[in-house]
């Protein structure tokens, strides 16, 4: 039997959203060991001049205990 337990964590990038979720992943498995989803809790833009700016997101990191 598994148990797991769940962060919650933001990551940004200048990019997009794909690249948030990437960079926050990797971040968290430099940290945790055996994480295995995440579920994207919120999305948000940052806006300059009619420009987006900056891409977060907001995600809850599930990881395996051992």
């Amino acid at each position: 039997m598994a148990v797991a337990k769940t962060i919650e964590l933001s990551s940004t990038s200048t990019v997009s959203f794909d690249d948030a979720l990437k960079i926050g992943i990797a971040r968290a498995d430099k940290t945790l060991k055996n994480v295995s989803g995440a579920w994207v809790k919120d999305m948000k833009i940052s806006v300059t001049d009619g420009a987006i700016t900056e891409y977060r997101v907001h995600m809850l990191v599930t990881f395996v205990l051992e």
